[in-house]
Parts: structure tokens; C-alpha cells; sequence
């Protein structure tokens, strides 16, 4: 007797080598895309790869180029002022936590509760990370000038190998609290909108391991300022992303964000201007320049078709 399967019940076809293939670069395109027209996409892909096993490399530039860009169009909607000032004080709110890593072993807790804010931040949790940003700002200002807050610290706190001088040992209260204190008006307006931001993207938890790296040296050890080329690197791919961005969607949210961070952590520079050397003022130019062209990026040229 022969059992016969009803047609709910058959398996589908596995998917080919090569669709496989095609599933996988779509994945450069975010998820609501791919929801909506991802299988009309790949029908058409594989309707046109007829006899291949892959994709030639010129359509998987392509494809990913799309969906880079995909990505970035999707990231310009809503407020444009309101979510640049959001993207503004979660890379502001990284920056404190990246100037406290170094200090984990010393201050765990107030390396915890600063992750915490970045995290609130991240989340769209603002209310709480107003309070978080609130005590660990004190706290650091505390140790800037140094003064007790909320418990004892014994200073100067040395760094563990990611750093190489006392925290806030060549800072002033002003300075050290300056962070906070633009991630806290920044909070407060987002907050008095009444309406939750977007959620980043767990790619900011990546750059706070750079930016806390105290090299390799740029520079001697010796400068009353120095720079590390692991932050230099984390800040130029975030302020040339934020060009690019404001390229390609023609949105002004990423030089306000650009803006805004340069504004917060300036502070060092003006405090140390007698003693700036010329790869300080090279390497902050450069910083301009680029928050410059993410502010003129949206006022590209528009290509007109004629019909």
C-alpha cells in the first residue's frame, strides 16, 4: 500500500549553492526591505544568473553598495534635529565611557554605571540614562577636582595597559565634566519631546576600546596633550561616515551629531592650547574639515532626468 503525502506535507526544494549565495548579500539591506521585496529581488537574480554558480563580482559590489545605501535612507526619517541630537549624545555618552575604561580596575562602578548610561542611551531608555549620566558626571568632575562624591577614591586612579596617565591628571574639573554635561542637555531636550528615539546600532559598543586605547603614540609622551592614533582612528571613520551619510541621503542629522561632539570634547584643546602642536592642530583640521563636509554634503548637486 502506497502512502501519499499530502501537499501541506512535502518539503520544499532545498535552496541552491548559488541562492544561498544571494540570501546572504541581501542581507546588506535592513530587514524591512528585505521583508518587502526581498524575494521578488531574488527571482530576479536568479532569473538572470542562469548557468552560474556565483555571483560575478560586479553585482555583489552592487549589491552591497545597495544595501549600504539602503541602510543609510532608512536612518533618514523622522525628526532630523532630534535624532542627530540622540546620535550626538550616544557618541558623546560612548566618549565618557571610553575616558573611564582605562580606570575599570580602580573605579568598577563607575565604569559600570557609565556602560549603563551608554546602554539606556542606546535603547532609547532616556530617564534613566539622565540619571546614570547625572552621577557618574559628578563623580568624574569629583575626581577632576579632587574631592570626595558618593564614596572614597584614592588619587591619583593609574590606569590599567589601555592607559598610561592618572585619570583627569592633565584636566580640570570644567573639562572633565563638560561631556556630561552636553549628554545632560541633550537628554533633557530629547526628553521633553515625549516621544522615545530609535534604537542604535551595537556597532557604538565597537569604537569604545579604540578611544580608550592609549596607543599606539602619536606623539611624545612628554606633550601636554597627547593623541593616540587608535582614537584618532575611531573619531576620523565616525565623522568620515558621517559625511558620507549626509551624501547619500541628502540630511543634515549627522553634521549636527558631528557638531555637537566636537563641541564636547574640545574641551582638552582649549585647555591645553599654549602647549598644542602642529599634529594637534593638523589632526583637529582634519575633525573640521570633515564635520564641514558632512554640514555641505546635502546640498550636493541634484541630477535632473529629461523625460
Amino acid at each position: 500500500m502506497t502512502i501519499v503525502k499530502p501537499a501541506s506535507a512535502v518539503e520544499p526544494p532545498a535552496p541552491s549553492v548559488l541562492e544561498r549565495r544571494y540570501r546572504k548579500l541581501l542581507l546588506a539591506y535592513p530587514r524591512h526591505y528585505r521583508t518587502a521585496y526581498g524575494d521578488e529581488l531574488l527571482d530576479v537574480l536568479l532569473a538572470d544568473a542562469a548557468g552560474r554558480t556565483g555571483p560575478p563580482p560586479k553585482e555583489v559590489w552592487g549589491l552591497l553598495l545597495g544595501g549600504v545605501r539602503s541602510r543609510i535612507l532608512h536612518q533618514a526619517t523622522g525628526n532630523a534635529w532630534a535624532d542627530g541630537l540622540h546620535l550626538a549624545v550616544t557618541a558623546v555618552t560612548a566618549a565618557n565611557l571610553a575616558a573611564l575604561l582605562p580606570y575599570a580596575g580602580t573605579l568598577p562602578l563607575w565604569t559600570l554605571l557609565s556602560a549603563l548610561a551608554l546602554l539606556a542611551v542606546q535603547r532609547g531608555r532616556l530617564r534613566t540614562a539622565f540619571a546614570l549620566t547625572l552621577v557618574t558626571g559628578v563623580k568624574a568632575a569629583a575626581i577632576a577636582a579632587g574631592r570626595p562624591a558618593f564614596d572614597l577614591t584614592v588619587l591619583p586612579v593609574y590606569p590599567n595597559p589601555l592607559g598610561d596617565r592618572p585619570l583627569f591628571g592633565d584636566s580640570s574639573p570644567l573639562v572633565a565634566a563638560a561631556g556630561y554635561a552636553v549628554a545632560l542637555i541633550g537628554l533633557l531636550v530629547l526628553i521633553s519631546r515625549s516621544r522615545a528615539p530609535r534604537v542604535r546600532s551595537w556597532w557604538w559598543w565597537a569604537a569604545i576600546v579604540p578611544a580608550a586605547w592609549a596607543g599606539p603614540a602619536w606623539m611624545a609622551e612628554e606633550a601636554g596633550h597627547p593623541l593616540s592614533l587608535s582614537r584618532m582612528a575611531a573619531e576620523v571613520t565616525a565623522f568620515g561616515l558621517a559625511a558620507v551619510c549626509g551624501y547619500l541621503a541628502r540630511d543634515h542629522r549627522w553634521a549636527f551629531a558631528a557638531s555637537v561632539y566636537l563641541l564636547a570634547t574640545s574641551g582638552g584643546m582649549i585647555l591645553h592650547a599654549p602647549e598644542l602642536t602642529k599634529q594637534h592642530l593638523a589632526y583637529e583640521g582634519v575633525l573640521v574639515l570633515l564635520a564641514l563636509a558632512a554640514a555641505f554634503a546635502p546640498f550636493r548637486h541634484r541630477r535632473h532626468c529629461l523625460d
